[in-house]
């Protein structure tokens, strides 16, 4: 044994090549401090022997390295911002050493490589990844960026464009993308990476390749002229604005930082990199966007938990009513390996449901990220039919029919008479009360409601609402099945709305009411957009959710909340509505629609619109930035913490996700109550004051107010 320690070991594995293998404690490999001074250390060991003369990395893992211990890593960016700065020069000298080691070195990448592990595999000399591996630096998704070396040695290994890339998106690469641009030097499969790996050592000490030209290139400037410098940086400033819209600093850090270091020797970059991921640690939305960390880790553990406790195996599923949603969800049941059973009445809507199934799949094989074999293999576990025989044997079913309660009634009851009795029933209901519709059926305690948000393949949020009745055995089914399917399911108490839309009207009704006064949507739009940040403003979400829907679920919403939601006199989304404008879906709404070159639709300016409005609307009145935010932002938020008061949501974790998950919360805000915290309650109550006059969605409970004295706060520790 050369070297051993609680997270890796270090022994000869053939000759004098060393293998230095990753086995932290866990299930996973994630690097700690610990784990960090620990191979500080042994590579300073391991530099001043001469019995060495190549070594390999490796994990006993499924995994190589999935990145820094976050939990632990996080209150550390509490230290001031030049102690933040000594801390990560710390930790990215332990990458120096290991890119100095006196003798060739190579990472044998199995499973996933990722932020500080795939930091770790660029400071080695070649880099051999199995089939299967994928690599990448995420970090921005977590409102930072590389900071162990990544905006240094990603550059010079596969070029400036490449690498921001790489680091702007956090994408995660496989290896044989990996592999095109030169992150890594091989591609073997799993049961020949060692062994591929060793003769990779072997080849470089016989010196048949120059392992030290290759590492020479990683401690030069970027070999590019001024010229082309000047080219590069630019198009991707261009490109990370026009994706940020300025709203999170991460990759434009990035970029800069790259761009600073360009011309220097690694000191120097290093240096760089760690000032200015010091700065990026101490922003709010580096706050926000780990806080949606550890949020979504806390939503996991509760799924896990209920998923844990369910002792029913889903071995069939069935969904009721194909179409677009019904055929998304069969899509992501059979994709996930569950067979499903989709029955209709009618037989076109069968035919719609399986072809938007196929065309899932065929956009997964066009793009090279499935097998035709695999695709034919998915769509076999889909059962279209007309038949209710067919649904027999199915553990659960979703009801997805059309919105109407005596339709959900009579079909959910006809079911529960025909089934064996324990057989889970659920409704992907939007606005329908739970309870309403349990009324139809005998066995309420096998019932739920499970509402997913459209298009079913890419929205991770599924609502599953729990009834008066429903027994806990069945939400833990329910709960299990969504995450078989790859979601994120959040547990919420029934009431009109469930949790997301019963919050989403009040914001579509402050928005109304600012039309009624005369403020042009389109610059409502733009303001939400792009200066709050949401990814599409009132008036461009009402026309994607379909005008007649809205206007049909304002109504479901004025009668469960009378006083809060009651129907305007002077409502724009019924005046649209009534003039049959029913948003993207006939391509007119409050904007008019066009197809693109690629078939999206693209939105315009409609004066139809425009001239329908102004027979409920005041003469046009512009409205600044701020006051626009707080007339459409007060109401949402407000139902956000009424919810939270009432019990419908459980914590400020699910409420948070549900929003940024379900209709796309801005991330760098970090959900409504970290936008709370960082706004501070007393000044929010104080914001909702001004316009208590305008009704009753704008007018704080007595619980918020004391909240706000006590000077309340939803996050105790900032980032955590």
């Amino acid at each position: 044994m050369l070297y051993q320690s609680e997270s890796f070991v270090v022994d000869f594995y053939k000759d004098n090549i060393a293998e230095f293998k990753f086995c932290m404690p866990g299930s996973v490999n994630k690097l700690s401090q610990q784990t960090l001074q620990d191979c500080g250390k042994a590579l300073a060991e391991l530099a001043k022997r001469d019995d060495i003369h190549a070594m390999v990395f490796t994990s006993d893992k499924d995994h190589f390295i999935i990145g820094a211990d976050i939990f632990e890593f996080l209150p550390t960016f509490q230290l001031p911002e030049q102690e933040l700065v000594g801390w990560i020069k710390n930790a990215t000298d332990v990458f120096d050493a290991i890119e100095d080691l006196p003798f060739p070195t190579v990472s044998a990448i199995n499973g996933m490589a990722l932020g500080g592990g795939c930091e770790w595999l660029l400071a080695t000399d070649y880099r051999v990844a199995s089939e299967s591996a994928k690599i990448g630096l995420p970090e921005v998704k977590l409102g930072i960026m590389p900071g162990f070396g990544g905006t240094v040695r990603l550059p010079r290994i596969i070029g400036p464009d490449n690498a921001l890339t790489w680091i702007a998106t956090g994408q995660e690469n496989r290896a044989a993308d990996a592999l095109k641009v030169g992150a890594v030097d091989a591609v073997v499969s799993q049961d020949k990476l060692l062994a591929a790996s060793i003769k990779l050592l072997e080849q470089a000490i016989a010196g048949k390749l120059d392992w030290r030209a290759k590492r020479a290139v990683k401690l030069s400037p970027l070999k590019l002229n001024k010229v082309e410098q000047g080219m590069c940086f630019a198009m991707a400033e261009g490109m990370v604005f026009g994706q940020t819209k300025g709203h999170y600093p991460a990759p434009m850090m990035a970029v800069k930082t790259v761009k600073a270091a360009a011309n220097c020797t690694r000191a120097e970059a290093m240096a760089i990199e760690n000032a200015n991921f010091a700065k990026l640690a101490k922003t709010p939305e580096a706050a926000a966007q780990t806080g949606i960390f550890l949020a979504d880790q806390h939503i996991k553990g509760v799924a896990k938990k209920h998923a844990k406790a369910n002792d029913k195996p889903i071995k069939r599923a069935a969904v009721l009513g194909a179409g677009i949603m019904g055929g998304g969800i069969a899509y992501q049941s059979a994709y996930k390996g569950i067979p499903i059973v989709m029955k209709d009445i009618q037989p076109q809507a069968l035919e719609l449901g399986m072809g938007e199934a196929a065309k899932i799949l065929g956009k997964k094989v066009e793009r090279g990220h499935l097998k035709l074999d695999k695709m034919v293999a998915t769509l076999g576990k889909i059962q279209p039919t007309l038949n209710d025989r067919d649904l027999e044997g199915v553990d659960i079913i979703v009801e997805a029919v059309v919105e109407n309660p005596q339709v959900k009634q009579k079909v959910l009851a006809s079911l529960e008479a025909q089934l064996p009795t324990g057989t889970i029933l659920t409704s992907n209901t939007s606005t329908i009360r739970i309870d309403e519709l349990a009324q139809a059926l005998k066995h309420p305690e096998h019932f739920c409601g499970m509402h997913f948000f459209n298009p079913v393949p890419k929205m991770p949020l599924v609502e599953i609402i729990r009834g008066e009745k429903t027994s806990d055995a069945t939400i833990n089914v329910v709960v299990d099945y969504a995450v078989q399917l790859g979601k994120s399911p959040i547990v919420v108490n029934d009431c009109p709305g469930f949790f997301v839309n019963r919050v989403l009207f009040p914001y579509f009704a402050g928005f109304s009411q600012l039309v009624v006064e005369g403020a042009d949507f389109a610059a409502i739009d733009k303001v939400m957009e792009g200066v709050f940040g949401w990814p599409m403003g009132p008036a461009y979400l009402l026309d994607v959710v379909g005008i007649d829907t809205a206007n049909h679920c304002t109504g479901v919403m004025a009668d469960g909340f009378p006083t809060r939601m009651a129907r305007q006199d002077k409502d724009p989304v019924a005046v649209l509505a009534n003039a049959g404008r029913f948003g993207q879906k006939n391509k007119l709404g409050f904007y008019q629609y066009e197809p693109d070159r690629k078939g999206r639709l693209k939105k315009a300016k409609d004066a139809d619109a425009i001239s329908l409005l102004s027979s409920i609307c005041a003469a046009p009145t512009q409205f600044d930035k701020q006051t626009i935010i707080e007339r459409c932002m007060v109401p949402m938020i407000n139902e956000v913490l009424l919810c939270l008061q009432e019990g419908i949501v459980a914590s400020p974790q699910e409420a948070d996700m549900a929003l940024i998950y379900g209709i796309g919360f801005p991330p760098f805000r970090g959900g409504a109550f970290r936008y709370l915290d960082q706004i501070g309650l007393a000044n929010f109550v104080a914001m909702a004051d001004k316009y208590a006059h305008l009704g009753a969605i704008y007018q704080v409970s007595e619980q918020t107010r004391q909240w706000a004295a006590e000077g309340k706060v939803f996050y105790k520790v900032e980032g955590l």
